[in-house]
């Protein structure tokens, strides 16, 4: 029988490692290309922010959950909206039907937005939104509250995700063409570099190529690709790289397989800052990979959901030792529902333990000069390459996803390791293998179905009493904008001020660039 052993990724493990599997010592954390970290000094100086993913019925509710979190320690808020934000459509409208406010919070108009940060004062909390094809509406309506707040946007901070790219390779949250999606995104990016300099206009995204069954290499392989593709994208409407190089983020997932995991954001980072390079930045701020992460939501499991305190422990662990800047932690019971409050502290205090209980940050990159993990760092970036050049030749992330090969190879990554879990090949502790006859009662979350009801009645409130002409005039005056390659921002949010719907600004571009 054999005894070969491999990572996620079919990387083959040795059963020890020695010097002679390193090609050379590492830099120094801080140091280009940051393999070993962006700060010289890491957690010591600063820990990692604690962000806990909420969003959820009503803008009021989430509200609730918001400062729950900040009162237990969390010092960034991340917001999750519901799928009729996410594709543009208002909870009027009929596809939104049973769908509001079930995954995230539902927010139709500015009078939601207000709700959902009512006594949060914006100046002082970091705020990341996982928003993609309608982000430059909800970023327009958090900047409309901010000014309202009289917060000065030169101290803002936060990121919306805004990755389009992954919308048509892993998730289907897109609404318009890929084309078109990038033109509003380099219009993000020019108006944020003046306007909202702090702000990190785009969170590219692994986390749900991940999520989809890619492997940890095509996670930052792909993600990196269409990092690329942004980058070139602002660089061809004359936004300066080194300036934009500041204000990018990405978002990985962190699995099971701890130590490949670590070694994946070491790869990241460093191949990152060779790309960010060879684009023709020259400020090495600019070339630093800075990422936020989350626990894998695809690891966890309805049998014996307490298991995954452990699983989540691991992944954190993972994430934290291979040098996030940003953290949530997924509640045990997300495999059967939103996390109820009690899951949401105990997925907090995970990071609390490892911050403050585990010694983990007393040292920048403690596993650096670790045979192993330098070792796999180095294979997982020669593959990622790999595939990089491949997507290169073939014209871009762009073009691979028109052509569908991301989502292919993502697809056969899903299959295989299916398979893999269906033959016991991989074990899944509690579902193939150590099963329990143990009833769980877990306790579940809920929403209530009149939340479409409610958001209903509040939109034709707001359509009865604010001033038509003013709304009708800012949505000609987008339309226009979309037509004549003028950027859309000032215009978005001068129409959320006057109380035009997500749906309806998401309807005029629809209009204008067509479905996907």
């Amino acid at each position: 029988m054999s005894d070969a052993r491999k990572t996620d990724s079919g990387i083959e493990i040795n059963k020890v490692y020695t010097s002679s599997d390193v090609q050379k010592e590492p830099t120094l954390p801080g140091s280009f290309p940051f393999i070993r970290g962006i700060q010289k000094d890491m957690y010591r100086g600063r820990n990692w922010t604690m962000r806990q993913y909420a969003g959820f019925s009503t803008a009021a509710e989430s509200n609730k959950r918001y400062h729950f979190l900040l009162s237990q320690g969390v010092n960034g808020l991340s917001v999750a909206f519901d799928l009729p934000t996410q594709i543009g459509y208002d909870s009027d409208h009929d596809l939104s039907e049973g769908e509001v406010g079930k995954v995230g919070v539902a927010i139709d108009s500015i009078e939601d937005m207000e709700e959902l940060f009512k006594d949060i004062p914006l100046e002082s909390v970091s705020t990341s939104m996982t928003i993609n094809a309608t982000g430059f509406i909800l970023l327009a309506m958090y900047v409309a509250i901010a000014k309202k707040q009289g917060a000065d946007l030169n101290k803002l901070t936060g990121t919306i995700q805004n990755d389009i790219l992954k919308e048509y390779a892993a998730r289907g949250t897109y609404i318009y063409p890929p084309k078109a999606s990038m033109r509003i995104i380099t219009d993000i990016f020019e108006w944020c570099s003046t306007s909202l300099p702090k702000w990190n206009t785009i969170s590219i995204s692994g986390y749900h190529i991940r999520e989809a069954g890619s492997t940890a290499v095509q996670e930052i392989a792909f993600t990196l690709s269409n990092g690329k593709a942004y980058v070139k994208a602002a660089i061809e409407k004359g936004i300066d790289v080194n300036t934009l190089g500041k204000r990018l983020s990405f978002f990985f997932n962190a699995h099971n397989n701890l130590f490949e995991e670590i070694a994946k954001f070491r790869a990241a980072r460093k191949i990152w800052a060779e790309i960010m390079k060879e684009l023709g930045a020259t400020d090495e701020k600019a070339m630093m990979l800075r990422f936020h992460a989350q626990t894998g939501g695809s690891t966890l499991t309805q049998q014996q959901p307490q298991n995954n305190i452990a699983r989540v422990t691991i992944q954190a662990l993972a994430a934290v030792l291979g040098g996030t800047q940003s953290l949530h932690t997924n509640g045990y019971d997300e495999a059967l529902s939103l996390p109820t409050e009690e899951a949401a502290q105990i997925a907090l205090r995970t990071q609390q333990i490892l911050a403050f209980e585990s010694g983990i940050t007393d040292t920048a990159d403690p596993l650096g000069g670790s045979y192993f993990v330098e070792s796999l760092t180095s294979a997982i970036e020669k593959e990622a390459w790999t595939i990089i050049e491949q997507i290169d030749n073939m014209g871009g992330s762009v073009s691979s996803i028109e052509e569908g090969y991301m989502q292919e190879q993502i697809a056969e990554s899903a299959y295989r390791y299916q398979k893999e879990i269906e033959s016991t090949q991989r074990i899944i502790v509690g579902v193939n293998s150590f099963q329990s006859e143990n009833k769980y009662e877990t306790p579940v979350f809920s929403i209530d179905e009149s939340i479409r009801e409610i958001q209903t009645q509040k939109l034709n409130t707001l359509k009865k009493s604010r001033n038509q002409p003013a709304a009708s005039s800012c949505l000609s005056n987008l339309k226009n904008a979309a037509l004549n390659g003028i950027n859309i921002m000032p215009v978005v949010i001068d129409a959320v001020e006057n109380y035009c719907t997500l749906g309806e600004i998401s309807d005029v571009l629809r209009e204008v660039f067509g479905e996907y």
